[in-house]
């Protein structure tokens, strides 16, 4: 299954911005440009001096599962639930953590748990999506939570991505297609969504299990 690309999530309003928020930035940064590891090693220390941020927690997180290193992922993410548990980014990626480590009831219940902290935004409803897609079940919910994410944001070509493989794994061979020309009228250099597309009209095999590698919370590049 191609990766849950999605645009980048936000710091909640009214969060606020540490003595180690340049540091922060700077690892983005090499996130940014294709540095994980090297984001981790200026990440290190910023969670040593202060291990209370939330904001270097859920980046550590989200470089671990870039590195594959899924467990390690999961912990970070856990270290900024207990630090806010409010905050749904938290949940959101400890379920994309879940789900590459193959807990997929805890992924999908650590999805919903970030849409109920924010119903509104519609990544967390993608984020159901995909965590019942990669545990391969009530692909009907699975087409439900696309759904809602399309109609939270009707101009982020992802969602409609999302939505395509979630009627495609209803069977709903022509409904797939038009969602997935949707998203690549959006975004035409797509290659995941193009794939998925040839696969439809029999132009490309299908994979036959899901691919872990390039799975990244929240950004289309590593963001």
């Amino acid at each position: 299954m191609p990766s849950d690309f999605a645009p980048p999530a936000a710091a909640p309003r009214g969060a606020a911005a540490g003595p180690t928020q340049p540091s922060i930035a700077r690892a983005t940064a090499q996130f940014e440009r294709m540095d994980p590891a090297g984001a981790v090693r200026e990440l290190e220390p910023v969670l040593a001096a202060d291990p209370a941020s939330v904001e270097a927690w859920l980046l550590m997180a989200r470089l671990r599962l870039a590195l594959d290193e899924n467990q390690a992922a999961l912990e970070a993410a856990s270290n900024a639930i207990a630090l806010a548990p409010d905050d749904p980014r938290g949940p959101a990626t400890a379920s994309r953590a879940f789900s590459l480590l193959g807990r997929h009831d805890d992924a999908v219940a650590m999805a919903h748990r970030a849409v109920i902290a924010d119903p509104k935004n519609p990544l967390w409803h993608d984020r159901v999506a995909w965590a019942l897609l990669t545990a391969d079940r009530h692909f009907s919910d699975a087409e439900q939570a696309a759904r809602t994410a399309i109609g939270l944001d009707p101009n982020e070509a992802h969602y409609y991505f999302t939505h395509g493989l979630a009627l495609d794994a209803l069977g709903h061979a022509d409904q797939a297609r038009q969602a997935l020309l949707t998203s690549l009228r959006m975004e035409p250099d797509n290659p995941a969504a193009q794939h998925r597309l040839a696969v439809l009209n029999g132009e490309a095999v299908r994979e036959s299990a899901p691919k872990k590698r390039g799975l990244k919370l929240f950004g289309r590049k590593t963001g």
